[in-house]
């Protein structure tokens, strides 16, 4: 719907792209980023609804969130290398670096937040999934300048200085203040709050966090949908969908085979497969406005992976029918 929403009508989401700002009077001008706004909200929201008591089994079986965050983090030292190799033999003129870019920022997000979502409703690990987010979340003021770093020779000069900035940034602001204390903020309200004050933000919260989910959504389609219409470039949107569906699947199944080999439980095998091909999108979305302000066409990937990595989920989490 957000998508369909963006192709007819770009116009508003292009603009709430834009940095508005908000007169204080004598006190100035208040910055107002939308995209990032809204991803406080919808963090914030994830962070209220998370079941944290349901962690403490995770201390007597720590083994599937260990094995998860490593994966997590290492994967996309062996997948972007992969990708940029393949976009080589491409006749780009910077060898794909735009696309490399991108995946860059967002295999460098943690866990999504949304994979609590799927491992509640279908065959998963709640506690080992929560963790595992949590985990990621907390680490990604330190771990997103650190694969960003780590991934940046893949990059042509240009786009290597640019996300030279990105890693900067994301260490000192973004990781922290737009991911972390958003999820913190929610987690510690879940915790703080007596059970009727609880139910009654939440279920106030809930709706107005899926209402600002769809626009963000629908903002970062417009910039990517935009782009695309005023210059359509099919090749650049072919190789966004293959190369979100190559590190998205390949990650998937580097955490299945990891499972196996540990010999876990169908629902931890489970968590722990989307905690290795789940990353926060909606993040990385902002951070690639943020940081490449002047390429939307980038957020093409960002979506794809949107919509794979949940079509994904979907399949890892369905509960296996008897006669299989």
């Amino acid at each position: 719907m957000s998508y369909t929403a963006a192709l007819l009508a770009p116009e508003l989401g292009q603009w709430l792209r834009r940095v508005h700002s908000l007169s204080l009077g004598a006190a100035g001008n208040v910055p107002l980023h939308t995209t990032r706004l809204l991803l406080c909200l919808v963090l914030f929201s994830a962070g209220l609804q998370v079941p944290v008591r349901a962690l403490g089994t995770l201390l007597r079986r720590p083994t599937a969130m260990l094995a998860g965050l490593t994966l997590h983090l290492t994967i996309p030292l062996v997948a972007i290398p992969a990708v940029a190799l393949m976009l080589r033999q491409t006749s780009d003129t910077d060898g794909g670096s735009g696309l490399v870019a991108a995946m860059i920022l967002i295999v460098a997000m943690p866990v999504a937040a949304g994979a609590t979502v799927w491992t509640g409703k279908g065959a998963g690990d709640q506690p080992t999934m929560v963790g595992l987010v949590l985990a990621s979340t907390l680490l990604s003021p330190f771990s997103t300048p650190l694969v960003i770093h780590a991934l940046l020779p893949h990059l042509s000069d240009s786009y290597a200085h640019t996300l030279t900035s990105a890693e900067s940034s994301a260490n000192a602001t973004f990781a922290f203040v737009d991911v972390v204390l958003p999820c913190a903020a929610g987690l510690l309200c879940r915790l703080a709050l007596p059970a009727l004050a609880l139910k009654r933000l939440i279920s106030a919260i809930v709706p107005l966090a899926l209402a600002g989910s769809f626009v963000l959504t629908y903002v970062n389609a417009s910039g990517a949908f935009g782009s695309f219409l005023d210059r359509p470039r099919p090749a650049l949107l072919a190789g966004a969908i293959a190369v979100a569906a190559l590190v998205c699947l390949m990650s998937m199944a580097v955490g299945r085979t990891a499972a196996r080999m540990l010999r876990l439980e169908a629902s931890t095998a489970a968590s722990l497969t989307l905690a290795c091909g789940m990353n926060n999108s909606s993040a990385s979305a902002v951070l690639i406005s943020s940081v490449l302000p002047d390429k939307p066409h980038l957020l093409l990937p960002v979506l794809a992976y949107g919509l794979i990595q949940k079509t994904a989920a979907n399949r890892v989490v369905r509960p296996k029918s008897s006669s299989s």
